[in-house]
């Protein structure tokens, strides 16, 4: 049992500790027309022009080369099998260890299963050193060069890993839906989104030479329209998210842009960035980091911007006559506490990629800053700074908007003067479904609220002694 609010307190009052909780998650009071045409005026065009964009730079599928280089990831693989694994001396099968490394080399015979040569077998040697090691009848995956000797064709590159991988998925799968329900099922469906926009749009289009900022914010917007729209529906509150979501994307490219050209980053600083280069000499490398930045900041900025619109329509729920001051004051006390906690992820996610990076770096003779201002670990702090940045504007300025957007209206007058009721009916294309601030008129015999004048008396024994 709980205890009820105590008459006259603040529901935004940040001293105010109620008791009570309330378990009303219904959906709350839809903006006006005139917001709605507002919101559709700076969106449906945006909307428009992203999928035009879209169509212009369909790329129509990875560009085809004449020759494979046979370096790297292009190369032809086919799949095999370990069909014998023996242990031998590293003297007897030619192969020399650093010294102070132990033990006896291995020497695997693989089956060739697939492709032109299917039933091929070769030899692969395994140091007692090596990280990858094999066991009988394990699943491979093979390389193949055409162009080598005989007995060099093949070699072995990696494990066949479907199955743990697939099974993996559908474990995730099955969890998100069985928490999430609908939710959970159409966020899956947003995942499946924006993976196909990802290897059929944006990859795609920077390999046949497009622009990789342009396709990344076309590509990015993309995703977000469709997956903020498919999870959380056609309605001003995710509106409003995309909206803060648009805002911050756009201060986060012209920051990155902005920091690359006083950092002089290239962004070729890898292997593979080296080797995408040497492949297709065509791509704008610095375009590439940048749109790398935006759309690795894109996922948690939706978090955030999704987050604190909701927060606001809830404090909106809770306080309908509150202002949009208040309401802002109130979302903020939970931004910043977002704000902590989501800078904190997105450095501690890159750090996490860049650990092998770090590792190498602790161990340098050079000093901290010599390290630090290497274009390698600067481009890193560049793309870390700049999306945390990003993330921490969007809390403010979503908070803002939704809190204008969710203050504007004001409940209408009944007929003749009267108060309307709450209903909990109506929705539209840009509402949120029922609505908790919208009136309707009082039933026929009926006034809510107290009209003015003497009102008449309801007791039969009154009615008998006048």
């Amino acid at each position: 049992m709980t205890s009820p609010q105590e008459p006259g307190a603040d529901p935004l009052d940040p001293r105010a500790h109620p008791h009570g909780h309330t378990h009303q998650h219904g959906p709350v009071e839809p903006v006006s027309d005139r917001l709605r045409r507002v919101i559709a005026a700076v969106l449906v065009p945006f909307g428009v022009v992203m999928l035009a964009g879209l169509v212009l730079l369909w790329p129509g599928g990875a560009p085809e080369q004449e020759e494979r280089s046979g370096v790297g990831f292009d190369q032809q693989h086919e799949d095999a099998r370990v069909t014998e694994l023996t242990q031998h001396p590293c003297e007897d099968l030619g192969v020399q260890v650093q010294q102070g490394v132990t033990g006896p080399c291995e020497q695997a015979t693989v089956e060739v299963t697939s492709g032109p040569h299917a039933g091929h077998t070769f030899t692969e040697v395994v140091p007692p050193d090596a990280t990858k090691r094999f066991h009988d009848g394990q699943e491979v995956v093979v390389a193949y060069a055409p162009e080598a000797p005989e007995e060099l064709r093949y070699s072995v590159v990696d494990v066949d890993r479907e199955v743990p991988m697939l099974l993996l998925a559908a474990i995730f799968a099955i969890v998100v839906v069985a928490v999430g329900r609908m939710r959970g099922l159409l966020a899956l469906v947003g995942l499946v989104v924006s993976f196909l926009v990802l290897t059929l749009f944006i990859l795609p289009a920077v390999l046949h030479g497009s622009n990789p900022l342009l396709v990344a914010v076309i590509g990015g917007s993309v995703i977000m329209l469709a997956t903020l729209y498919l999870c959380h529906g056609v309605n001003a509150r995710t509106s409003v998210a995309v909206l803060g979501t648009l805002v911050s994307l756009l201060l986060i490219g012209l920051l990155g842009s902005l920091f690359m050209e006083l950092a002089h980053l290239t962004g070729n600083t890898d292997d593979q960035t080296g080797l995408v280069h040497s492949l297709y000499p065509g791509i704008e490398i610095k375009g590439l980091l940048l749109a790398s930045i935006l759309i690795g900041s894109l996922g948690v900025l939706d978090d955030v911007t999704v987050t604190q619109t909701s927060a606001v329509w809830e404090l909106k729920q809770a306080a309908p006559t509150a202002g949009w001051r208040r309401l802002y004051s109130a979302a903020m006390r939970i931004g910043r506490d977002h704000i902590a906690s989501v800078v904190n992820t997105l450095v501690l996610a890159y750090a996490g990629a860049a650990l092998p990076l770090l590792l190498l770096f602790s161990i340098a003779r050079s000093g901290v800053s010599t390290v630090a201002f290497s274009e390698l670990v600067a481009e890193e702090i560049v793309r870390t700074l700049v999306g945390s940045i990003g993330l921490v504007a969007s809390v403010p300025v979503t908070t803002l908007l939704a809190a204008l957007v969710a203050s504007a209206d004001r409940p209408p007058a009944g007929p003749a003067g009267e108060r309307g009721v709450e209903s909990t009916g109506g929705s539209g294309p840009w509402g949120d479904g029922p609505s908790a601030g919208a009136t309707v008129p009082a039933p026929s015999g009926r006034r809510w609220g107290a009209p003015p004048g003497r009102r008449r008396a309801t007791n039969p024994r009154r009615r008998r002694k006048r």
